[in-house]
């Protein structure tokens, strides 16, 4: 009886050489292919700011990022805007939805005049580099600064840490 189980019994390794053996390879190994969109890291824009997170004038450089919550079983997000001078949020927003609307909505709060903002710095993601935010920095002349690509430290993620 014991000598049924342990013939039963086969190892993975013992498997995995089988199939090699035989050429059979496993469904769930094979990778499938998924398109990535690269626009929204692909920008020309310059990381002005260059981790140069101390040592600036009132309102000179700005910065954002985006975090969520789970609020009633779902999940939030808010928006942030950091004035690097003495690490005041001067603007935020808070929402069910991750887009442009957000951080929009976040530079509607902010109380000083926009065009004291010399630099606007956030990282490379869709929310931040699109149309209605692009708008908003040319109408009050922002200079855009975007993050390294792929560099989560670059941005207010990094400053408020």
């Amino acid at each position: 009886m014991a000598q049924e189980k342990l013939s039963n019994i086969v190892l993975r390794r013992r498997i995995g050489y089988l199939m090699k053996k035989l050429g059979l390879i496993s469904k769930y190994t094979i990778a499938q292919f998924k398109a990535h969109r690269q626009t929204c890291n692909e920008e020309p824009i310059k990381n002005e700011l260059n981790r140069q997170f101390n040592g600036q004038a009132p309102y000179a450089v700005v910065v954002s990022d985006l975090t969520y919550v789970r609020v009633n079983y779902k999940w939030n997000y808010v928006c942030i805007l950091v004035d690097l001078f003495n690490r005041e949020i001067i603007g935020y927003s808070a929402g069910i939805h991750k887009d442009a609307q957000l951080v929009f909505d976040a530079f509607s709060k902010v109380k000083t005049d926009l065009r004291k903002i010399k630099i606007f710095h956030s990282d490379r993601g869709r929310e931040f580099k699109n149309e209605l935010l692009d708008e908003v920095i040319s109408a009050f002349s922002i200079k855009r600064s975007l993050s390294m690509k792929g560099c989560p430290y670059d941005n207010a993620g990094g400053v408020c840490k």
